[in-house]
């Protein structure tokens, strides 16, 4: 029987059904014959939000990770290390790696990772590194990571974790090395960090809120390398078991709160290679033991508070290459044994009280770069042996007491770049060797009593950048070379007998931005062909001649032209108007004719700073209507702030200039113009008439103004009190109150810097007048009742019947105006965010003292930057207390009666809106003030600074940029831009708080 004929359909369909079980087989198979490992990997790769084709070999495909990129297994196939370092992995830690039972290493360091640590990191029990640096990760650390007996490497640094360092920390018997810095950690370091004997690296810098002291089981890490807690709030002492250390090679715990003495036992770390304390509090002397540390390379205690002498020891360090010892209260002299540190390239030793010689010994430094003595007290000569020192680069010995001539021999240090020996009393020329140096940037000998000619050899320097010698006794004529110095950034030759013309070669120093010869005896004109790029020109007090030229309209960068006390002549030159950037102009006393032109007018910032007294302008007709408001500020100097301030000289001597108490429109000011043509003859009659009795009454005027002077200070019977004992007499002060000794004023008084016979230097503030009774009587019941670490510290007073006089301590550093504004003495350290922050927080210590710890609370009254004095190490001083005044509940009629002074009080600019109103002052009057100078540190700005926009001022014009949504950081001082972001953070955090101050409906 045949066979039956098969369905051809059913079997193709058995076909295609049995080939798609097996295809579906073959697919999962293969997907699923991935290992454990290697499905936990790939679930952690699908967290990540990654676009890197890194990964691409992690795939299912294969049956074990053990080939994948970043991916290293034993020889059992286990998974012992991943390595990522610096792949762009985007997400998050992973959480799920417990089935890599022998992972040893973990290394993603560097890879955009974000999130926090998971606590499952504590059951990667085989983990002996995990390096998860330099991410975005935040939170805590784990106190389950502490499990990890065999860890032996932890690094978490430059991250965003927060929190403390846990307490078990010490549960990490096996862990060599530890880095944390640079995260935002807290609390203090745990006792329990001493249990970790094989610790040979701890790093937790760069953790500002880490504080409390260095624990003293620190000194049981005995096989600790490296210890580093700078930029911290670690305070309190070094523990006595650093001595404990014999193995550590560096000690890094600077920009922090250490306080107390370093201890001897420092002496025992026999390893120290690198000692880093400086921008601390530490205070005591410096330990002989030092000298113990053979291997020592870097001394970095600068900005402390050490005393005593330098140790002799220190010579002993032969392996010594940086030694900074600048900014502390050091005495006594530069040890000799220096001279023994042949392999020493940097010597800091600025701003202490210093004593003694420079050691000649110091020659035998050959391989030294940084020689920096200044601000001490050396005396005698500069070594001529230095000029052995052919390395050397830079050498600062200004603001001594050093005598004799600069030594040729110092041409001889043939990579000289800085040169600064100025506020000495060195004498005769300068060397024209020095001119040889081809190196040099800076070349500064201002403020001595030097003498001779420039040489001609200064056009050798064809990299001279900055170079000063006002205040000397330098003559002969500037030399054409020096055209020559195409670099020349700053020129100030100032006070000196300079004679002839200013060559016209000048032009040749196409970088010069300042220029400075005034009070000298130069003759000619002005040149016609100055450096475009020039912004400050000062040529006043000399002899020149001739007209302004047209010329000067091509200094469009200029910002201060001072041509003061020659005889000048012409008209102001109408192109004058491309000075758009000019801020002042002082053309007075000269010999200047005809309009002054109303272009003078379309420069807006010269509405507070144009002097253009007694010269012989004519009228004002040609005037335009722009220059109006700028002239109100010159004609009705009463109604300004800036202007009552002024001398009379400043605005007399014009023919067509007046001064007036009352509101002038300009119909009045054209008006009065037309009188005065008309009236000119019979004023010129009665003038020249008049002139010569004038002349003798000014004479007697003047000889009886002195004699009066003379007796107010000799007469009648003193009164002294001193609130410290002092061996001082009146006459040790009243003989060095003279203008020569003038360091400042205030709203009550003059300033004079005074040396007693001791030696000490006492600040004397002498009140303008005895009719300043009550601004007297109101520092001396103020400052005699009250004591605060930032309040200055009146000493004592005196005076007789016409004679009120306060002693202070002097306080060197100016104030923070001049820190800012750069009129200061410039010394290291001066407008960086770190000390303009440290002197605004100390003011505000003091405002909140006198406020709030004070019964009854005292107002300040001026709170302004130049009332915020600066002592050695730049601390902050709240000063001039002739406007204070109690706080209590009487009424405003009370008050008035209780003083006499005006109420209208304080400083134009930093005054609170009660003021102009006539309220009753409070302390917020104060607080607003202060306000005003946050604003001012903030934004390098002055709170009247005529560049503001539409002559805004500070505070209204940071509130317009904030209301127009700006980005806050635009209005930052541009010398604080681009800083760390922690930086940036706190300033933008500072202005924060202001603008919370200026939402609040009162204040």
């Amino acid at each position: 029987m045949p066979a039956p004929l098969r369905n051809p359909l059913l079997s193709a369909n058995i076909f295609s059904f049995t080939l798609l079980l097996s295809i579906n087989f073959l697919f999962f198979s293969s997907c699923y014959s991935i290992d454990v490992q290697g499905q936990a990997l790939l679930t952690w790769k699908n967290s990540l939000n990654s676009s890197t084709d890194a990964l691409r070999s992690w795939n299912y495909a294969d049956q074990s990770p053990c080939n994948w990129f970043g991916i290293h297994c034993n020889s059992n196939g286990e998974v012992v290390k991943i390595s990522l370092k610096s792949v762009d992995l985007q997400g998050p830690l992973p959480s799920n790696f417990q089935s890599l039972k022998s992972l040893n290493t973990l290394i993603l360091s560097l890879t955009n990772l974000t999130g926090t640590i998971p606590k499952e990191f504590g059951e990667y029990h085989e983990l002996s590194l995990i390096d998860i640096s330099d991410n975005s990760i935040s939170g805590g650390i784990p106190e389950e990571i502490c499990s990890l007996s065999k860890l032996q490497n932890l690094s978490l640094y430059t991250n965003f974790l927060e929190g403390e360092i846990p307490l078990d920390i010490g549960n990490l018997s096996s862990l060599v090395y530890l880095t944390l810095y640079d995260n935002q950690l807290s609390g203090e370091i745990p006792k329990s960090i001493g249990k970790l004997s094989n610790l040979k690296i701890f790093r937790a810098g760069g953790n500002q809120n880490l504080k409390g002291e260095l624990p003293w089981e620190i000194g049981n890490c005995t096989n600790l390398v490296v210890l580093g807690l700078a930029e911290t709030s670690i305070s309190g002492s070094l523990p006595l078991s650093i001595g404990m250390l014999k193995r550590i090679q560096t000690i890094a715990i600077y920009a922090s709160l250490l306080s107390g003495p370093i201890p001897e036992e420092i002496g025992n770390c026999s390893e120290l290679q690198n000692l880093y304390l400086y921008q601390n509090s530490i205070s005591g002397p410096i330990p002989r033991q030092i000298g113990e540390l053979k291997k020592l390379r870097s001394l970095l205690l600068w900005q402390n508070s050490i005393v005593g002498t330098i140790p002799n020891e220190l010579g002993s360090c032969r392996e010594l290459t940086v030694v900074d010892l600048s900014e502390n209260l050091l005495t006594g002299n530069i040890p000799t044994s220096f001279g023994d540190l042949l392999g020493l390239q940097e010597l800091q030793l600025s701003v202490n009280q210093l004593s003694g010689i420079i050691p000649s010994e110091l020659s035998n430094c050959t391989a030294l770069t940084h020689l920096e003595v200044d601000n001490n007290e050396i005396s005698g000569e500069i070594p001529v042996l230095l000029g052995k020192l052919k390395s050397l680069t830079l050498f600062f010995a200004w603001q001594n007491n050093l005598t004799g001539n600069i030594p040729n021999s110092l041409s001889d240090s043939e990579n000289l770049q800085s040169l600064d020996l100025s506020y000495n009393n060195l004498y005769g020329p300068i060397p024209k060797q020095l001119f040889s140096l081809q190196n040099l940037t800076k070349l500064l000998l201002l403020s001595n009593d030097l003498s001779g000619f420039i040489s001609p050899d200064i056009g050798n320097c064809t990299n001279l950048y900055r170079f000063r010698v006002n205040e000397n006794r330098l003559a002969g004529t500037i030399p054409s070379e020096i055209g020559n110095l195409k670099s020349l950034n700053f020129l100030d030759m100032s006070n000196n007998h300079f004679v002839g013309v200013i060559p016209p070669s000048i032009s040749g120093c196409r970088n010069l931005e300042f220029l400075d010869l005034h009070s000298n005896g130069l003759t000619g004109s002005v040149p016609d062909t100055l450096p475009k790029s020039l912004q400050f020109v000062d040529i006043s007090d000399n002899r020149l001649t001739g007209p302004l030229f047209p010329s000067v309209g091509s200094l469009t960068e200029l910002t201060k032209l001072n041509l003061r006390k020659n005889q000048l002549s012409g008209r102001i030159p109408a192109e004058i108007l491309s000075c758009s950037k000019l801020q002042l102009l002082d053309l007075g006393n000269n010999g200047f004719s005809g309009d002054i032109p109303k272009e003078l007018g379309q420069i807006p910032a010269l509405e507070i700073s144009l002097n253009l007294s007694c010269n012989q302008f004519t009228a004002f007709k040609t005037l335009s209507p722009s220059i109006y408001h700028s002239m109100t500020f010159l004609v009705n100097y009463l109604i300004s702030p800036f202007f009552r301030k002024l001398p009379s000289s400043d605005l007399a001597g014009n023919h067509a200039l007046y001064i007036s108490g009352g509101v002038v429109t300009p119909a009045d000011r054209m008006e009065a113009a037309g009188r005065v043509k008309s009236t000119m003859k019979l004023a010129m009659s009665i003038l020249i008439s008049a002139s010569a009795v004038l002349v003798l009454l000014a004479i007697y005027m003047l000889v009886r103004a002195r004699i009066a002077d003379r007796r107010a200070m000799e007469g009648d019977t003193w009164e002294m009190t001193f609130y410290q004992k002092m061996e001082i007499s009146i006459d040790d002060i009243v003989r060095n109150l003279t203008s020569s000794n003038v360091i400042g004023t205030g709203s009550s008084g003059v300033v004079y810097r005074v040396t007693i016979p001791n030696g000490e230097t006492l600040a004397v503030k002498k009140m303008w007048s005895s009719d300043e009774s009550g601004a007297f009587s109101s520092e001396i019941q103020t400052l005699g009742s009250i004591r605060h670490r930032n309040i200055v510290r009146l000493l004592g007073w005196g005076s007789n019947q016409n004679v009120k006089l306060l002693f202070y301590d002097y306080l060197p550093n100016g104030s923070l105006s001049s820190l800012l504004h750069g009129a200061g003495n410039g010394r290291k350290g001066g407008a960086e965010w770190e000390s303009r922050y440290a002197i605004v927080l100390g003011v505000a210590h003091a405002l909140a003292y006198l406020h709030h710890d004070c019964v009854p609370a005292i107002l300040h009254g001026d709170v302004k930057a130049m009332n915020m004095l600066l002592g050695p190490h730049f601390e902050p001083y709240l000063a001039d207390f002739g406007l204070a005044r109690l706080v209590t509940n009487k009424s405003d009629d009370d008050l008035s009666k209780q003083s006499q002074r005006p109420q209208l009080a304080g400083s134009y600019g930093y005054m609170a809106p009660e003021h102009a109103s006539m309220q009753r002052i409070t302390e917020k009057s104060d607080v607003y003030s202060f306000g005003v100078v946050l604003l001012e540190v903030l934004t390098g700005r002055h709170p009247l600074d005529p560049t503001l926009p539409g002559g805004a001022h500070l505070v209204q014009w940071v509130r317009d940029h904030l209301n127009r949504k700006h980005d806050p950081a635009d209005i930052l001082d541009t010398k604080l831009r681009g800083r760390a972001d922690p930086q940036m953070h706190e300033m933008l955090q500072t202005l924060a708080y202001f603008i919370s101050l200026c939402q609040q409906p009162r204040r």
